[in-house]
């Protein structure tokens, strides 16, 4: 028979359920978005994000250098993190996948008022204000489809940990 597991040696068996994922997606605002610059190196910036339809929906302006990056290669990944949330911390999902980069106006109309509501009333006072702030002529909205998941809860670690169980293995 194998190695029985010990304490903290596969993490990936407190994967978060599909519902804890749902509601940690509609609650986090906020993201690490990573790409790969033209060196091979990860760079991550913290992005707020709209979640629709299965895709992780952010923008940014067509010079900076993570749109430049995405254009030469779109894979990209996104990790988001409970912290600041009324989960408490120690949920994460990340995302890797491909972005599609749009630049249509009908992505824009509905995008807009809908990072608009997230990012209000920090840093535009109103939904209005953060609307005419994003609608600019150099705006592209990133789109990173999901190829895979890595899920982690946090909580049942510490019920596993508080239990003196490892979920999984024959007592």
């Amino acid at each position: 028979m194998g190695e029985q597991l010990k304490g903290y040696d596969d993490v990936t068996i407190y994967t978060l359920s599909d519902e804890r994922e749902q509601e940690l997606i509609n609650k986090q605002i906020e993201c690490n978005f990573i790409w790969t610059n033209k060196e091979g190196h990860g760079l991550g910036v913290i992005m707020n994000y709209v979640a629709r339809n299965g895709s992780i929906w952010l923008t940014a302006t067509s010079q900076r250098p993570r749109v430049k990056a995405l254009r030469r290669d779109p894979r990209a990944s996104v990790v988001i993190s409970s912290m600041g949330t009324d989960m408490g911390p120690g949920k994460t999902i990340t995302y890797k996948g491909r972005v599609n980069i749009h630049e249509d106006q009908a992505t824009k109309d509905w995008f807009y008022p809908a990072m608009a509501k997230i990012i209000s009333p920090y840093p535009a006072p109103t939904v209005e204000a953060a609307i005419a702030h994003l609608d600019t002529p150099m705006r592209v909205i990133l789109e990173l489809v999901p190829e895979m998941a890595i899920k982690f809860d946090g909580d049942r670690i510490s019920k596993s940990s508080y239990e003196g169980t490892i979920p999984g293995t024959a007592d």
